[in-house]
């Protein structure tokens, strides 16, 4: 009778899948798998902290649109995850965690690195599951990817104790389980009349797409319907690229403290279409909208429909498959030419709003002053960085905001930030995983002094690693976003948490075998961002930026929601 290893079962199931990369960090609980992927077509991508290896593997389940792969320890490794795993809820990313634990017969034991993981892990994630049986490693495998990539994506946690991964079993009990996720997704076809009636009726109606567009693979039908209908385009989150910056009319992100014409479009338009974003903090909970403006959302997941502000259309559809059909639609009716002449004098009124913001905003762009304006920063960062794929991650409180206002992103899935989570951290992670999915392409990531410091050691990882990614700091001498808030909520920062003073991060990266470089002049940072490039190794550029400047965000975090006393 031929018997196999649950760790065995494991690390064959996720080789079934297709699976290449898993990122993790190394322990007793998990070795059983461990030593059979070693020598497989599986590569162990071994991070510093477990958090990194979360957030690398996020950003893969982001780029790709596949469930990225981690793998941790029990007990502190576990713990260690958690933050990474919920800015992945909150992203919407596809994730399976694997976790190990302490057998089932040493439970309640004080057994070394016990605790109960599942009950602490299941509000954050879409399913948590526990596997006890050696015969269902590869079933629960199965259910947790498919899990993870369907309808709206998210995290998932699968679990397996230690002997269950040691026990030999006999092969014939084996369930070997691989289902795909379902490629068709729900569309809403009953909606497309009154949909397009009411597209007929606006004069001002405004487009949003976010991550749902961009991980139902809707880039091609979102310009085909903004170009066919003459509608303006904002994008958000994932959603950023899925109808170019550069197209004409596409008004760039959604963001309204922005410079551009989202601040103008969103509290101007008299018809708010959602597809795939959600109503949240960005949008002031609704509130940034006319209170006559009609809604429309669409969306994969019924649940997020109409939170926070009543929605007028709801559809639950798939983004892809409900822009196709209006499309169709459009091209039926015959139109188009129509409807994209009575939008014109709304897409004047956003050009001129645009041209009119970008203006009031052009000297801190292009600011001489020293220390250096974290907008001329951002700026010199965007313009170096103009091929349609480059690849930017943003890492920090204000350091993301300014490069939110800032970066312009040519290609769907070439932006990363932390999302509405507003997890720091994720800046060397999310690059290390871009420069290993995209080995020929550019990666710079823009960072924050204070976030620098969570995974700092993933600078020695990409050297390591070869990962000649290029991160430039934005050292403003401490927490900004903070220290900026509680200025103008309490008239003073408090020393305490806000002011880290000043630290040569550049010759630490040297120390670790990679490339240092000083800025603390404008006209330096260009120079800089080329030798870095030119360099080939993994580079720290440190920027010494202006500690007083107050971000948009700084002001709205002291102004907005509960932060207001």
């Amino acid at each position: 009778m031929a018997s196999i290893q649950g760790g065995q079962l494991a690390a064959e199931a996720l080789i079934r899948k297709g699976i290449k990369h898993i990122f993790t960090l190394s322990g007793g609980h998990i070795t059983p798998i461990y030593q059979y992927l070693e020598g497989s077509p599986i590569t162990l991508v071994d991070t510093r902290h477990e958090q990194a290896a979360v957030f690398m593997a996020e950003a893969w389940g982001r780029m790709t649109r596949r469930p990225g792969i981690a793998m941790v320890t029990a007990g502190p490794g576990f713990t260690n995850a958690l933050s990474a795993v919920a800015n992945a809820r909150f992203s919407n990313a596809p994730l399976v965690l694997i976790s190990g634990c302490v057998g089932v017969e040493s439970i309640e034991k004080l057994d070394l690195q016990d605790m109960r993981q599942a009950p602490v892990i299941e509000p954050m994630v879409k399913k948590a599951l526990v596997c006890h049986k050696p015969e269902r490693i590869p079933e629960f495998l199965d259910l947790a990817y498919r899990t993870a990539m369907s309808g709206r994506p998210g995290p998932v946690y699968l679990e397996y104790p230690v002997d269950v991964l040691n026990a030999f079993i006999d092969t014939e009990m084996v369930r070997h389980m691989d289902t795909p996720a379902p490629a068709r997704l729900p569309v809403d076809l009953e909606s497309v009349p009154p949909f397009m009636e009411m597209v007929r009726a606006a004069s001002k109606p405004v487009v949003i797409a976010g991550s749902g567009a961009w991980y139902s693979d809707a880039a091609e039908d979102l310009t085909a319907f903004i170009e066919k209908t003459g509608m303006p385009a904002l994008t958000s989150a994932m959603g950023r690229g899925t109808i170019p910056d550069t197209h004409p009319l596409c008004f760039e992100s959604a963001l309204a403290i922005r410079p551009g014409a989202a601040m103008f479009a969103n509290t101007s338009a008299d018809l708010v279409i959602f597809l795939g974003t959600r109503i949240g903090l960005y949008y002031i909970f609704g509130d940034i909208f006319s209170k006559e403006a009609k809604l429309v959302q669409v969306d994969i997941e019924p649940e997020e429909i109409g939170r926070n502000r009543s929605v007028d259309l709801p559809v639950f559809s798939d983004v892809r498959g409900f822009l196709r059909a209006c499309n169709r639609w459009i091209d039926e009716q015959g139109v188009s030419e129509k409807l994209q002449q009575g939008f014109q004098p709304w897409i004047q009124d956003l050009k001129k709003a645009d041209a009119d913001a970008k203006a009031e905003a052009r000297p801190q762009w292009e600011s001489e002053n020293v220390p250096i304006h974290p907008l001329r920063l951002a700026r010199e960062v965007n313009d170096f960085m103009d091929r349609e794929d480059d690849i930017v991650v943003a890492d920090g409180g204000d350091t993301s905001i300014w490069i939110g206002m800032t970066r312009t992103v040519r290609k769907a899935g070439r932006y990363q930030d932390s999302g509405l989570f507003g997890c720091l951290g994720v800046g060397l992670p999310y690059g290390n995983a871009a420069k290993l999915l995209h080995p020929d392409k550019r990666v710079c990531v823009l960072i924050g002094d204070g976030s620098v410091g969570f995974n700092f050691m993933e600078f020695e990882n990409a050297v390591r690693k070869g990962l000649p990614i290029v991160v430039v700091i934005s050292n403003d001498l401490g927490w900004g976003m903070i220290r900026h808030s509680q200025e103008l909520r309490l008239g003073h920062a408090i020393e305490a948490g806000t002011w880290i003073g000043s630290v040569e991060y550049h010759k630490l990266v040297e120390d670790l075998g990679g490339k240092g470089i000083f800025v603390d002049k404008p006209e330096q940072i260009r120079p800089a961002l080329e030798e870095a490039f030119a360099s080939g190794k993994t580079t720290c550029i440190n920027v010494m930026t202006d500690p007083t400047t107050v971000s948009p965000g700084s002001v709205a975090l002291a102004n907005l929601g509960s932060y207001k006393a």
